[in-house]
C-alpha cells in the first residue's frame, strides 16, 4: 500500500487489528515522522492508535506515555532517506526489547502506572534524548 493512502486510512481508522502488531506500531510511527514534524506525528499517532484500540475493542491496551515516548526516541534516531527495514536494522531494541529501551528514561512503575497509560508522563529517570 502506498505511504499516503496507508497514513489516509489510519487517520480514517479504516486498517484492520492485522496491521498493529509491535512493528505496524512502529511503521506508523516512522511513517508519521516521515511526513510531519515530531509534535505533529505524536499527536497524530496517538490519536489513531487510541482510536483503533476502541475500535476494536481493545481500549485497555492502548497506553499513551508508551505510545508517545516511542514515537518521540524514533524521532530522534532517524536518518534523512532511511527506509523502515533501515531504521529498524540500525535499531533493533525498538522491535526486539523496546522495553529495556524505556527503561533507561522510565522504572517500571511509573510506566506501567494507570496514569501513564490514560495520559502522557514525563520519564522519571533520565530525559528523553
Amino acid at each position: 500500500m502506498h505511504d499516503q493512502t496507508y497514513l489516509e486510512r489510519f487517520a480514517n481508522l479504516d486498517l484492520g487489528p492485522e496491521h498493529f502488531d509491535h512493528r505496524g506500531h512502529l511503521f506508523i510511527a516512522w511513517l508519521h515522522l516521515i511526513h510531519y514534524d515530531e509534535d505533529e506525528a505524536v499527536q497524530r499517532v496517538c490519536e489513531g492508535l487510541r482510536g483503533l484500540a476502541s475500535k476494536f475493542g481493545a481500549q485497555g491496551k492502548y497506553h499513551q506515555t508508551l505510545t508517545e515516548a516511542l514515537v518521540r526516541i524514533m524521532a530522534r534516531r532517524m536518518r534523512s532517506g532511511e527506509d523502515f527495514e533501515a531504521f529498524l536494522e540500525a535499531n533493533p531494541d525498538l522491535l526486539t526489547d523496546c522495553q529495556s529501551t524505556l527503561s533507561h528514561y522510565y522504572s517500571d512503575e511509573r510506566l506501567h502506572s494507570e496514569t501513564a497509560r490514560a495520559g502522557w508522563v514525563a520519564p522519571d529517570r533520565q530525559s528523553l534524548p
